[in-house]
C-alpha cells in the first residue's frame, strides 16, 4: 500500500480489514495511533482521507507490511472476480481486466456481494434443485443463503484464516493446565471432568458404529470411537472445551459476520471450535518457535506437538499473528477423485471457487506413492511461482470390509519463501523449473495439455475430424467476447 509522503488516500475498506485482521476496535487503534475515535470511523467509510504518515504509523505500530496484507486480499478478490467474468453468462460484455481489480481494490464488499450473487446462480445452473427452489420461492420470510460451506469458506478468508481471541483463550488455557503434549490428553478430560461435570469415555466401534464424537448431554458424558487416533482424540476433547469455555468468543466473532442462516452460522461456530481445538493443541508461540526452529518440517512438528500430519498442515495456514507471522501457506485437501474437501490460504494463491483443481498439480500423485512426500515447484500461467508438498493420508481407520479414507494434502506458498522450508534444502529455486499449471481446466488457457478435461469457458472450441492431437481439446486464440 504504498504512498508518497504527504499524498492522501481513500481506502476505507482496505484500513477496515487491517483493524479487523488485528481483532482491534475503532476506539482502540485510534489510541495507537494518536487520533480520535470518530476520524478512524470517517475513514473507514471513506469520508475522509488516510495519510502516507497514518499508514506509517499504523505500519510501526503494529508492525506490519501493508502490501502484503493489501494484495493478499486484492489478488484474491481480484482472481474470483476474473474467474466469475470469464463464464459465457457475460460473453457479450468486456471488462477490462484493470476494471475488475479496481472493484477488488476499493469495493471489497460489492466484490463479496458478486461472489455470492454467482455461487447461487451456479448452484441453480447445476441442478441444485433445492437452491433454485429457494431462490424461485417469493415469501418476503425467504431469503436465498449460498452453500454453508462455501459462505464459511468467505468468512475464514475475510479473517485471513485467524482470530486473535481464540488464539489468546487457547494459550491461557495450556498455561493453566501446564502439561506437555504427550499429557494434554489427560489433562483436557480432568479439566471436562471437574469443571464441566463431562465424563470422557473411549467406546467400542460396535457401539458408535459410523459416529467418531458424540455428546450425551443428559449423562454429561463425551463419547469417542476407538477408530480415532490420539491426536484426534485430544483434538475432539479441545473441541469440546472450546464450545464451553470459548461460548463467548464464539458468538463475538459470528456476530461480526453479519446475518447468517442457521447452517452456516452452525457451522461457522463448528469451525471455529476446531480452530480453538487446534491452537490449544499448538500453541502459537511454541508452534512457530518450533516451525521456525525446525525449518517447517512437518512430520517433526507433528512429533513434538503429539499432532498429526493433516492437522500441523492446517495450523500452519493460521500463523498470521501481528509481530510473530509464519511463512502464508496455503493447504488444499482432496480425495482420490479430485474433490476438494478443505482449502485455505493466508498468502495470495488463487483457489478455484467453482471448480477442481489442475491434475499437473502433484498432489494427485499422492495416491500412487502413500509412503512419499512430494515437492513441486508450480507456476501459473501468469509466472507466479510456487513451491509445495503434498502427501496423502489416512484418516481415521474404517472397520473392514469397509473402504479406508484417502485424502492428499498439499501445502505450499509462494517461491520467495521457500528457501525457509527443509524441503528445499539444495535446491536452486532460481533456476529450478516449475511445472506449468492452471487454477482449473475452465480457466487455463495453455494449449496442448494431454491433462485436459475441458476446453476453457474463455475460449471458441475447434472441432476437427481430420486431426487428432495431444490435448481432447482445440480452441481459439481469440477470447469470446
Amino acid at each position: 500500500m504504498p504512498a508518497e509522503s504527504g499524498k492522501k488516500l481513500f481506502v476505507g475498506p482496505r484500513f477496515r480489514r487491517i483493524r479487523q485482521q488485528l481483532g482491534l476496535s475503532q476506539t482502540q487503534i485510534a489510541e495507537g495511533l494518536g487520533i480520535s475515535p470518530s476520524y478512524i470511523n470517517l475513514i473507514e467509510r471513506n469520508q475522509r482521507p488516510v495519510t502516507a504518515q497514518i499508514l506509517l504509523r499504523l505500519a510501526e505500530t503494529y508492525d506490519l507490511d501493508l502490501r502484503d496484507l493489501a494484495s493478499a486480499d486484492e489478488d484474491r478478490f481480484f482472481a474470483e472476480l476474473n474467474e466469475i467474468f470469464s463464464d459465457p453468462l457475460f460473453r457479450q460484455i468486456d471488462v477490462p481486466k484493470q476494471e475488475l481489480r479496481d472493484l477488488a481494490e476499493l469495493c471489497p464488499g460489492v466484490t463479496h456481494a458478486l461472489q455470492r450473487l454467482y455461487a447461487a446462480y451456479a448452484e441453480a445452473r447445476q441442478g441444485e434443485t433445492l437452491a433454485a427452489a429457494q431462490m424461485a420461492d417469493r415469501d418476503v420470510g425467504t431469503r436465498y443463503e449460498a452453500n454453508p460451506v462455501e459462505r464459511v469458506r468467505e468468512l475464514i478468508e475475510a479473517n485471513r484464516n485467524y482470530f486473535p481471541e481464540l488464539e489468546q483463550a487457547a494459550e491461557t488455557l495450556r498455561d493453566e493446565l501446564n502439561v506437555p503434549a504427550e499429557g494434554l490428553y489427560a489433562a483436557l478430560a480432568t479439566r471436562l471432568r471437574e469443571k464441566h461435570s463431562i465424563q470422557t469415555r473411549i467406546m467400542p466401534v460396535d457401539v458408535m458404529r459410523e459416529t467418531l464424537r458424540r455428546f450425551d448431554r443428559h449423562r454429561r458424558q463425551l463419547l469417542i470411537s476407538e477408530l480415532v487416533d490420539p491426536a484426534g482424540r485430544a483434538f475432539q476433547l479441545a473441541f469440546q472445551l472450546g464450545l464451553g469455555e470459548c461460548a463467548q468468543h464464539l458468538e463475538t466473532i459470528i456476530g461480526r459476520a453479519g446475518p447468517l442462516d442457521d447452517a452456516p452460522r452452525r457451522l461457522f461456530r463448528i469451525t471455529l471450535a476446531n480452530y480453538f481445538a487446534a491452537a490449544v493443541m499448538m500453541p502459537y508461540p511454541a508452534f512457530l518457535a518450533a516451525a521456525e526452529a525446525l525449518n517447517y518440517d512437518i512430520h517433526l512438528l507433528a512429533q513434538r506437538f503429539n499432532s498429526g500430519f493433516e492437522q500441523v498442515c492446517h495450523r500452519l495456514t493460521t500463523l498470521q499473528r501481528p509481530n510473530a507471522r509464519g511463512i502464508p501457506f496455503f493447504l488444499l485437501r482432496v480425495d482420490n477423485a479430485g474433490n476438494v474437501s478443505k482449502r485455505f490460504s493466508s498468502g495470495t494463491f488463487p483457489f478455484s471457487k467453482f471448480g477442481g483443481t489442475c491434475p499437473l498439480w502433484n498432489v494427485h500423485s499422492t495416491f500412487d506413492t502413500p509412503d512419499r512426500l512430494l515437492k513441486q515447484v508450480i507456476e501459473l500461467s501468469d509466472g507466479t511461482r510456487y513451491f509445495s508438498i503434498a502427501q496423502m493420508v489416512r484418516r481415521p481407520v474404517a472397520p473392514h470390509p469397509l473402504p479406508q479414507p484417502r485424502f492428499a494434502i498439499g501445502l505450499g506458498c509462494e517461491i520467495r519463501h521457500a528457501s525457509r522450508l527443509v524441503y528445499a534444502a539444495g535446491m536452486d529455486l532460481e533456476k529450478a523449473e516449475g511445472t506449468p499449471i492452471g487454477v482449473n481446466c475452465r480457466l487455463c488457457e495453455r494449449e496442448n495439455c494431454a491433462q485436459r478435461a475441458e476446453p476453457p469457458i474463455t475460449r471458441t472450441l475447434i472441432l476437427d475430424e481430420t486431426t487428432r492431437r495431444v490435448s481432447s481439446f482445440v480452441f481459439s486464440n481469440a477470447r469470446e467476447l
